[in-house]
C-alpha cells in the first residue's frame, strides 16, 4: 500500500547526546504516466492526489487542452510504483506518440527527457490580464498556506502549491516532495473543479525556475507568488508570458520582478488619481 507519510525509527545524535526516536517522513515512489497504453514519462513523487497530478501534468505538458480530453483515467498500484493510465481520443494519442519521452524523472525534475535546448526554453503561453490584488491580499494569501500543509506539518520536507481567490480563500492546495509535481497537482485540481485560474493567485513554497513559469502559463495563471527567489530566465519567461512574478514573499513583504500592473498599491492608486 502506498501512503504519503511513513513513520521511521532512527538514531539521533544532538548536543553531544545519543538517543532514539521516530520521525515522520514523506514517501517517494515512481509514478508512470501512460497514454493509450504507452508510457510517456516516469516521475518520482508523493503518492497522493494522483488524479490531480495526472490531469495537471497532461495540461502543463500540452498533451491535453482540458480535462475533457481524457476519456478515462485509472490509478493502478503496483508493488514497485503506481501507473496513471489515461486514454485519449485516437487523434490526440497519435500526436503525442511522436514526442513520447520514455524517461525517469528524479524528484524535482521539471524538464527531464527534453531532447533540445529550444524545447527546454520554449516560449510560454501568454496569459490574460485578470484582476488586480492589493499587497494585503497577497500577504494574507501567503500566510494562509502553512496551516493547510498537512504533510509538511508532519514532515517539514515537502513543497506546496496553492490557489487563492477573493474574498480571501485558499481554494486548493497540493503537496509533493517535488515542487514541479506540487504545481502539476494544483493545475489538475483546478482543471477538475472547473476553477478559472485567471481570477486568483498561484502560490508556491519553493523557488521559481523557468519550468515553474511555463507550467503557470500553461494553466493560465496571471500572478505567480513564491517564498524564494526566481532565476533570471524565470523572470524573462514570466515577462514574455505576461505573468506578474512576485517572489521572496515573507511576513514583512515581497518583491515584484515583472511589471506589477496587477498589484494595486496605494502609491499606484495615488498616481492614477493625480493623472
Amino acid at each position: 500500500m502506498h501512503v504519503a507519510v511513513q513513520a521511521i525509527d532512527r538514531g539521533i545524535w544532538r548536543n553531544g547526546v545519543a538517543s532514539e526516536g521516530t520521525r515522520f517522513i514523506p514517501e517517494e515512489t515512481p509514478l508512470a504516466l501512460t497514454y493509450n497504453g504507452g508510457t510517456y514519462a516516469v516521475m518520482m513523487g508523493t503518492p497522493q492526489n494522483l488524479e490531480d497530478f495526472a490531469v495537471g501534468f497532461s495540461v502543463s505538458e500540452g498533451i491535453i487542452k482540458s480535462v475533457d480530453d481524457i476519456k478515462s483515467l485509472d490509478i493502478v498500484r503496483l508493488d514497485d510504483g503506481i501507473e496513471l493510465r489515461m486514454w485519449l481520443a485516437p487523434d490526440d494519442a497519435a500526436r503525442i506518440s511522436e514526442r513520447r519521452r520514455h524517461v525517469a524523472g528524479p524528484t524535482g525534475c521539471g524538464i527531464c527527457g527534453i531532447e533540445s535546448i529550444a524545447e527546454a526554453v520554449r516560449p510560454p503561453a501568454v496569459v490574460s490580464q485578470g484582476p488586480s490584488f492589493t499587497p494585503e491580499q497577497i500577504m494574507a494569501a501567503m500566510q494562509a498556506i502553512a496551516p493547510l500543509q498537512s504533510i509538511n506539518l508532519q514532515t517539514r520536507a515537502v513543497h506546496a502549491a496553492a490557489f487563492w481567490s477573493p474574498p480571501g480563500n485558499i481554494v486548493a492546495l497540493r503537496e509533493d516532495v517535488g515542487r514541479h509535481n506540487a504545481l502539476d497537482k494544483l493545475a489538475g485540481a483546478l482543471a477538475r473543479s472547473r476553477t478559472d485560474p485567471r481570477g486568483g493567485l498561484v502560490l508556491l513554497t519553493s523557488r521559481v525556475s523557468v519550468e515553474m513559469v511555463q507550467k503557470a502559463a500553461a494553466i493560465g495563471a496571471p500572478v505567480l507568488i513564491a517564498v524564494s527567489a526566481p532565476t533570471a530566465l524565470a523572470v524573462r519567461s514570466a515577462e514574455a508570458a505576461g505573468i506578474t512574478l512576485i517572489a521572496i514573499a515573507r511576513q514583512d513583504g515581497f518583491e515584484i520582478f515583472t511589471p506589477g500592473s496587477r498589484i494595486a498599491t496605494r502609491h499606484a492608486t495615488e498616481v492614477a488619481n493625480v493623472a
